[in-house]
């Protein structure tokens, strides 16, 4: 019987892969992820030899010899794996397989770099990321972002602002004002932090500002640890009006001198809206400034 090269050569890279995971503890992840790679290389080669059909017999065959792990969907998991670090060149090992078993299933390559980058840089679990993926955070971003991420074009905090912003209204307000919006939303401020994007903080609501003689009152107010800025939020029940973005301008100017260290970025600004109007948005002139639509779900 003709020996199968394909199939031998697997089995050395689990058998390898195990040693290294035991004799080198500290580089576990990367070894799976070296491994995977590799076997998918090696499952692309017997596929063009043999078929497709190869991959359920390899599954069968492994899964008797080395137990769970080896599935037939987590060796087209690996086969993808390695496609999709062809494409990419080096494939980032902060993230484990677990995650890149998440990632995969994702068809669009942009996809799979915004979620790599965001579990990265927030510490996402696995199951946290699986969240983002189930919410469409991607598809919620602007072309223009979308296309930035493609081209690794420098981004702005405000360009990852998810569009239109999801808000849960558990407890079923049936007349939704500013008042009952903002109650809403710090019924579940962490829900709301997520959904905004990366790295937001909630310092205080109603936060008490003086200009002139009057008291004036900024809905949210925000701090973004990564950005390292302040972050000003205007909640609106209507369509987004030119005297929204006058008004939200003076608070961040005034966050920016009162509050504001020289450590910190310039204050951003975001403006919920039930609808957005293009517009007004469009004749803005403070690129700080960034209007996002809300949908509320019962």
């Amino acid at each position: 019987m003709e020996k199968d090269i394909y199939f031998e050569s697997i089995k050395e890279e689990i058998l390898n892969n195990e040693i290294t995971k035991r004799v080198k503890d500290y580089s576990k992840n990367r070894s799976d992820l070296r491994t995977y790679a590799s076997i998918g290389k090696t499952l692309e080669e017997a596929g063009k030899h043999y078929g497709e059909g190869i991959i359920k017999k390899y599954a069968e065959k492994l899964t008797k010899e080395f137990g769970k792990g080896y599935s037939q969907r987590n060796l087209w998991l690996m086969l993808n794996f390695y496609k999709y670090s062809q494409k990419v060149q080096t494939v980032s090992a902060e993230l484990s397989w677990s995650y890149y078993c998440e990632l995969l299933r994702l068809e669009n390559d942009k996809e799979i770099k915004y979620y790599s980058m965001i579990a990265i840089q927030l510490s996402l679990s696995v199951r946290e990321l699986r969240t983002r993926i189930k919410n469409k955070e991607y598809e919620r971003l602007d072309e223009e972002t979308k296309e930035k991420l493609n081209s690794n074009d420098s981004q702005k905090i405000t360009e990852y602002i998810t569009n239109p912003i999801i808000i849960n209204n558990k407890n079923r307000y049936e007349e939704i004002s500013e008042k009952v919006l903002q109650k809403i939303i710090l019924e579940d401020i962490p829900s709301f932090l997520d959904e905004l994007g990366t790295g937001f903080t909630f310092i205080k609501n109603e936060y008490k500002i003086k200009i002139g003689e009057r008291y004036n009152y900024i809905d949210l107010l925000l701090f973004n640890y990564i950005y390292n800025c302040f972050t000003v939020v205007e909640l609106k029940i209507g369509e987004l009006k030119k005297e929204h973005i006058g008004q939200i301008e003076v608070y961040m100017n005034y966050i920016d001198k009162n509050l504001k260290k020289s450590i910190h970025g310039k204050t951003i600004g975001i403006i919920l809206v039930r609808k957005n109007n293009k517009y007004v948005i469009e004749y803005c002139s403070d690129h700080r400034i960034k209007a996002r639509e809300y949908v509320i779900l019962s």
